[in-house]
């Protein structure tokens, strides 16, 4: 089964519609969300697709309560789970999803796993830990990287592939990432946690 992964939406509605549209496509059967809504407009368009979603929590999810509703409307094709983590099987394969960076090469040194998939950081990634794929399939929002992708997981192989959105929108310029450059040494003083 081809199972697309996406992450980090941050209510860019064109971006998620041209995803949905390419993740049709390339005829996945399952749409895994990894978290960071923003809104629940951004959970109206999910129920509304035509494949099947399943979502976990992120840390930017806005009114969760009102996601919740939506999901659990009669009609909805998204399944939200309660955490900002959670494990699924499909197709015999034992998938461990998080939303943050920090617990993915764990869970996947554990050899408990064929896949684990990651966001947050809104970076594209793929790597392995003995048999288990460690993907981070980019951010559909494109306002970190400037890139709107998602990955393609497919079961039978166990193997993932990035996809690059063709004609999506990024909320960077050059004004946004000079101010945000600046703001960096000022205000970046979490060292256990970097966005």
């Amino acid at each position: 089964m081809k199972i697309a992964v996406i992450s980090d939406i941050h209510e860019n509605f064109h971006n998620l519609i041209l995803a949905l549209k390419e993740i049709k496509s390339l005829k996945c059967e399952k749409i895994l969300f990894l978290g960071d809504y923003m809104n629940n407009g951004i959970a109206k368009v999910l129920a509304a697709s035509e494949i099947p979603v399943f979502a976990i929590w992120g840390n930017n999810d806005g009114d969760k309560v009102a996601i919740t509703k939506t999901a659990l409307t009669q009609g909805s094709n998204l399944e939200v789970g309660f955490e900002t983590w959670d494990f699924l099987e499909i197709d015999g394969r034992k998938i461990f999803l998080t939303h943050y960076p920090m617990l993915a090469k764990p869970m996947a040194k554990s050899g408990e796993y064929d896949a684990v998939f990651y966001g947050h950081n809104h970076e594209k990634n793929i790597d392995a830990s003995g048999k288990c794929i460690i993907v981070n399939p980019g951010e559909i929002s494109a306002h970190k990287t400037g890139k709107a992708t998602f990955a393609v997981y497919d079961t039978k192989t166990n193997k993932a592939e990035i996809i690059t959105i063709k004609d999506s929108i990024t909320t960077i310029t050059d004004d946004s990432k000079n101010k945000l450059d600046s703001l960096k040494s000022r205000f970046d003083t979490n060292k256990t946690h970097k966005y």
